[in-house]
């Protein structure tokens, strides 16, 4: 059997907010919220943002990368995801796909459990991830997540 093509991962973060759970919940499904905390940063063009946040809605987006040096630099990146669950206030959980360069690099499940604690609440982000050749691979992801889970921490002003 020749070497497998395809990297498969599973990793979990678990990050708390002194936000409500319906305020956390909010910032995954308003759309202006989603597009400051998740797409908006200096590292990158953003070129388009959709939401449809319904069970069967999706998320569209398009951005090209700075020229900071990377290999990715000047590419444009498409994400392209499809809403599986949604339990307000409580639980998300989407299907997405990364284009780079108009060639798919992964393809990923992620879970978003809301869940009330004494100081407001607990998140926890599960990604089970498929990266093809050229992907940016798990580590890179799940750094990648992380850091977006300190944006959201800022947009709900903690």
């Amino acid at each position: 059997m020749g070497k497998p093509t395809t990297i498969h991962s599973t990793f979990q973060l678990e990050r708390s907010f002194a936000a409500s759970t319906e305020k956390v919940f909010a910032a995954f499904a308003d759309p202006s919220s989603k597009r400051r905390w998740n797409y908006e940063s200096g590292k990158h063009e953003l070129q388009f943002h959709e939401l449809d946040f319904r069970v069967g809605g999706g998320e569209r987006a398009q951005l090209v990368f700075g020229n900071n040096g990377s290999p990715v630099a000047g590419m444009t990146c498409k994400l392209d995801a499809v809403f599986e669950e949604i339990v307000p206030g409580r639980r998300i959980v989407w299907a997405y796909r990364m284009n780079i360069a108009g060639r798919t690099i992964s393809a990923a499940l992620a879970t978003v459990e809301i869940l009330p604690a004494e100081t407001g609440c607990e998140v926890l982000f599960t990604h089970q991830g498929a990266y093809f050749e050229g992907a940016d691979g798990p580590e890179m992801r799940k750094g990648g997540w992380e850091n977006l889970l300190g944006k959201l921490a800022t947009e709900l002003g903690e």
